[in-house]
């Protein structure tokens, strides 16, 4: 029977029979060697085992990024076609608030003449989100893609402008209302400051920097009692904390201007009313309680004197819009640093012909063949102002804006849309 030391160190047949000393040495090395690779295996396991822990956190996250709200291969190729310019010398536009009223036109008669249109939104419930939803299927059907997202959002704006290099941005996003000021206030400064910002430092460090466009308000005039309302007119007045945002707005777009060299036009809008619009507006609300059979509240000012407004149709204003999109010249800098003065603008848009506010009634009866249940009340102090009168001069100048439809035409076509909508035209209403 073979010994240990035998077993340990066999002879080889054949051959003369090894050293034991040397046999001893070479089995060392040969444990050695197994030791070695043992421990490399132990490393290739160790490796092995983090790069599939790598590799589901990488999983996991991929999946986390295509559940997200926004995101993914499939959201950006809608953005991508949604943005594609299809006229020669077209721009790609970034249209934000654009399931609202103004933004929902404005995308439309974009899209019309062959520009390419993103849409960003946050269907918020100010009023009621059923309507943003109808605008939104009307863009959609136009091959209008609305990203669903807030403006405060600095990720997802930078993706935005990552996947397009949008040369314009149309900014219609805002909290709109002079009243809801007083119960919501910080909805107003998220919305209009500090969202505003979020969008500008947004497009400073984009490349190239698009030209912005910005729906300010006449609202901004305030207390100032010199009518018409000029663009010079002093602006320190504001009379209601919307009306203050949207003064902040113009003083940082200016600034931005300043410092980083985007292009700016501003516009003060007019009480702009018409199909699709705002049901927090007085021909709105006015609208659906008398048909409704419920009485409306018309404020006067001081010393009985009638409210009077410069009502604006969304055809008109949409067409400002546009000419100031045409006409906004480009921004001057590139990854935040301007490298020339670029063009700073500020334009009223109105109809330029003020109607008081019972004139306003009287056209709805006459259109909704049913006579308004009045209230006459004092206006209370929520920020309302008495008149509003834009002077237009400035804007019919520089982007050929020239308004063509008045109150008693533009409240014709709002009724027939609103009873076709609400499904009074069918004999029943939808309220």
């Amino acid at each position: 029977m073979p010994s240990l030391e035998e077993e340990l160190f066999p002879s080889t047949p054949g051959k003369f029979k090894i050293d034991r000393a040397h046999n001893m040495n070479r089995q060392f090395n040969r444990c050695f060697a197994s030791t070695s690779t043992m421990f490399l295996w132990a490393l290739f396991l160790i490796a092995l085992t983090a790069s599939y822990l790598s590799f589901q956190s990488f999983v996991d996250s991929g999946s986390r990024y295509f559940t997200a709200s926004w995101g993914g291969i499939q959201w950006e190729k809608q953005i991508r076609n949604s943005a594609q310019i299809h006229r020669s010398k077209g721009m790609s536009v970034l249209v934000t608030g654009a399931a609202g009223f103004v933004g929902s036109h404005v995308s439309l008669a974009l899209k019309k003449r062959g520009d390419g249109v993103v849409g960003i939104d946050n269907f918020n419930n100010y009023y009621d989100p059923s309507l943003k939803k109808a605008r939104k299927s009307l863009l959609n059907n136009q091959g209008i893609f609305i990203v669903e997202g807030d403006i405060n959002d600095a990720r997802l704006i930078a993706k935005l402008f990552d996947i397009v290099a949008f040369t314009h941005v149309m900014h219609l996003a805002a909290q709109a209302g002079v009243r809801y000021a007083m119960e919501n206030p910080h909805s107003y400064v998220h919305s209009n400051i500090a969202g505003l910002v979020t969008l500008l430092e947004a497009c400073k460090l984009a490349n190239p920097q698009p030209s912005v466009v910005w729906a300010s308000s006449s609202s901004v005039y305030g207390l100032n009692e010199k009518v018409p309302f000029s663009e010079s007119d002093r602006t320190d007045q504001p009379a209601s904390l919307y009306a203050a945002t949207k003064k902040a707005g113009e003083e940082i777009t200016h600034t931005y201007n300043h410092i980083y060299g985007l292009s700016v036009t501003g516009l003060r809008f007019f009480t702009v009313y018409g199909p699709f619009g705002r049901p927090d507006m007085a021909y709105f609300s006015f609208t659906r309680n008398i048909l409704q059979g419920k009485p409306i509240t018309v404020y006067r000012g001081k010393n009985r004197v009638d409210l009077a407004r410069d009502f604006t149709y969304i055809d008109d204003i949409v067409k400002g819009c546009v000419g100031s999109l045409d006409t906004s010249g480009k921004s001057t800098g590139s990854g935040g640093k301007k490298r020339g003065p670029a063009p700073y603008r500020i334009f009223n848009l109105g109809n330029t012909s003020p109607v008081t506010v019972p004139t306003l009634v009287n056209i709805l009866e006459r259109h909704l063949k049913v006579k308004a249940k009045r209230n006459i009340v004092d206006m209370p102090g929520n920020g309302d102002v008495p008149f509003t009168h834009a002077n237009i001069s400035l804007a019919q100048r520089e982007l050929g804006y020239k308004p063509t439809t008045d109150l008693e035409t533009g409240l014709k076509k709002f009724v027939k849309w609103y009873l076709t909508y609400y499904g009074y035209n069918r004999g029943k209403a939808v309220h």
